[in-house]
């Protein structure tokens, strides 16, 4: 039987096991002989990391499966801190293309070549951000951590921009920079972000209007921005698209509308559409029903 939400979100101890973790403000540790740097674990993820389905693994730990089962070709290169010296590349990485590609384009290679990009580490971060950040506002209790985690952000956000520019930017780069500028905004990064998000959407939708993760992304960035009524259209295409996540998002929608009883028929769809996630849908709506809450995420929340 799969789990139900609130089990999926509040306990996801193994979707951590392989989560970045954040370098900054590592504290040390000092043994007789030198000094080893140890690196702080990060908080759970409120939010699962895989909104398309609660119940499946995160696309990027996939892909990470993926890359480890492939065949490997090793290469021998110059080492980049040392050209007099060589080191063997001998495991896969996340290889996109960089433009002229408009679908999803993965690859699983030791080495970008040209007009390619190694995505691993930055899919880790932008996975480790989601589960706290995905929706505004962010849910950091560790202040250190966040900053680490932001500055990070800033970096990688300022190198898919770079990417992005290119007229002919493939979908793979567009998506990372629309999200990572989206993260960028419920972090409260600055108002740049928000504007960067909004380009990113439409240069998006213009690929394909209809893909399920740009409508999920771009309707509640819209939503939680202030644009109920014109996010549900986006929504509404997520949720066809069978994206979890976005039933919980119009939940919020309507509720920001003032439209309870939509917010209520919507859970009753929720309820029907993922089963076993039942009893979750029948406390939020006794919730909506009883409290008038205006985020699922409230009711969600750890006590």
């Amino acid at each position: 039987m799969l789990k139900p939400l609130a089990i999926a979100l509040l306990s996801v101890s193994v979707l951590t096991a392989c989560a970045t973790k954040a370098p900054d403000n590592t504290p040390a540790v000092i043994t007789k002989d030198s000094i080893i740097f140890t690196e702080p674990d990060l908080s759970a993820p409120f939010y699962a990391y895989n909104p398309f389905d609660y119940s499946a693994p995160p696309v990027f730990e996939a892909n990470l499966l993926k890359a480890s089962i492939q065949p490997v070709a090793k290469m021998i290169v110059a080492n980049p801190s040392n050209p007099s010296q060589k080191i063997t590349l001998d495991k896969n990485l996340l290889i996109i293309p960089t433009v002229n590609s408009k679908t999803r384009s993965m690859k699983y290679a030791v080495l970008a070549t040209a007009n390619e990009l190694d995505v691993t580490e930055i899919d880790e971060l932008l996975q480790t951000l989601e589960g706290q950040a995905r929706h505004y506002p962010p849910r950091y209790t560790n202040r250190q951590e966040r900053r680490g985690l932001e500055r990070k952000l800033r970096q990688v956000s300022t190198q898919l921009d770079e990417l992005a520019a290119n007229n002919n930017a493939s979908y793979d780069v567009l998506i990372r920079a629309f999200k990572a500028s989206v993260l960028g905004r419920n972090l409260d990064l600055g108002a740049a972000y928000t504007t960067k998000s909004l380009t990113y959407a439409q240069r998006l939708l213009k690929i394909d209007r209809n893909d399920p993760e740009t409508n999920f992304w771009f309707g509640f960035g819209l939503s939680e921005g202030g644009g109920q009524r014109e996010a549900i259209q986006y929504l509404d295409k997520a949720m066809s698209g069978g994206v979890q996540e976005a039933y919980l998002v119009s939940v919020n929608n309507y509720l920001a509308l003032e439209q309870k009883k939509n917010a209520i028929q919507m859970l009753n769809n929720y309820k029907i559409k993922f089963p076993q996630e039942a009893q979750v849908a029948d406390r939020l709506i006794k919730e909506v029903q009883t409290q008038n809450r205006w985020n699922v995420w409230q009711v969600l929340a750890p006590k």
